[in-house]
C-alpha cells in the first residue's frame, strides 16, 4: 500500500511477481505504462533499437544541451556511445549509487530514452532525472509525457521524496517541461560546457507537491516489477 495514496482518477496499478532474493537481476521486469506510453526497462535488443533513435538525430548541430557532446559524430558513433552508457550504468549499479534507464515506447515504437539516478536513495529520498528524444518524435508533449511517468514510479514506486533536474539555460524545450510540471527554480551556476562557460539552472520537486498537482500526472498509470528494484536496492 503507498504511505502517500493517489486520487481515483488517477489511479496506479502495480504488478509485481512475488519478491525473491534469488532474482539476481530484477530490472528486467521493470516498466510503467500509461495508455499507449510505456517506460520499460531494455534488454540489449530493445536498446538498439533506441540506440538506432539516438543515431538518426535529437536536435540540430549548433546545439548542444547535453553535460557532454556524445551526440556528435557519425550515426554508428552516436550509438556506440549510447550503448557503452547503457552497459557501463548496469555494471556500476548498486543500492548505494544507481542509474535506471528506461526506454521510451509509443505504441509499442522506440522513441527515446528516459533515466533517474540517485546516491543513498535509501537515505536521502531523492532521484534526478534526465532524458533525450528522437526528433522525429518532438514537438507533440511526449517530453512532458514521459517525465510525469518516470516521476510517478519514483515517487508512487520507489518512495522517493524529491526529484531534482538540471538544463542548460539556452534549453528551451527542457526548461518548459520542468516549470509545466510544477518543479520549483532551486538555484543556478556556471559550468563548462564544450570548453566555455554556460549557466546551467536547477530545480527541484517535492512529492508533496507532485500529489497536490494532478493536473501533471498521468491516468490510469501501471507499474510492473517494482518490488523486486525496491528489495535489489535496499529500499524499505
Amino acid at each position: 500500500m503507498l504511505e502517500h495514496p493517489i486520487e481515483s482518477d488517477h489511479e496506479t496499478t502495480t504488478q509485481d511477481a512475488e519478491p525473491s532474493a534469488t532474482v539476481p537481476w530484477p530490472f528486467p521486469d521493470l516498466s510503467a505504462r500509461s495508455g499507449g506510453l510505456e517506460l520499460r526497462y531494455p534488454d540489449d535488443e530493445l536498446l538498439v533499437a533506441v540506440a538506432t533513435v539516438a543515431a538518426a538525430g535529437l536536435h540540430a548541430e549548433h546545439l548542444l544541451p547535453f553535460n557532454s557532446p556524445w551526440t556528435r559524430g557519425t550515426p554508428v558513433e552516436v550509438a556506440r556511445r549510447v550503448l557503452a552508457y547503457a552497459w557501463g550504468k548496469r555494471a556500476a549499479m548498486s543500492p548505494a549509487d544507481w542509474t535506471i534507464d528506461l526506454a521510451v515506447l509509443v505504441d509499442g515504437v522506440p522513441a527515446g530514452l528516459q533515466g533517474m539516478t540517485a546516491r543513498d536513495f535509501a537515505v536521502a529520498r531523492t532521484v534526478k532525472t534526465g532524458s533525450w528524444l528522437g526528433r522525429a518524435h518532438q514537438g507533440r508533449g511526449l517530453g512532458t509525457r514521459m517525465r510525469a511517468l518516470m516521476l510517478h514510479l519514483a515517487f508512487a514506486g520507489l518512495g522517493a521524496e524529491v526529484a531534482s533536474t538540471a538544463a542548460w539555460a539556452d534549453n528551451g524545450p527542457s526548461i518548459g517541461v520542468t516549470r509545466k510540471l510544477g518543479y520549483m527554480p532551486n538555484g543556478r551556476q556556471v559550468e563548462s560546457r564544450d570548453g566555455r562557460a554556460a549557466e546551467k539552472l536547477q530545480y527541484r520537486l517535492t512529492r508533496a507537491d507532485w500529489e497536490e498537482n494532478a493536473a501533471v500526472r498521468l491516468p490510469d498509470v501501471t507499474l510492473t516489477g517494482t518490488e523486486q528494484v525496491r528489495e535489489f536496492l535496499r529500499i524499505r
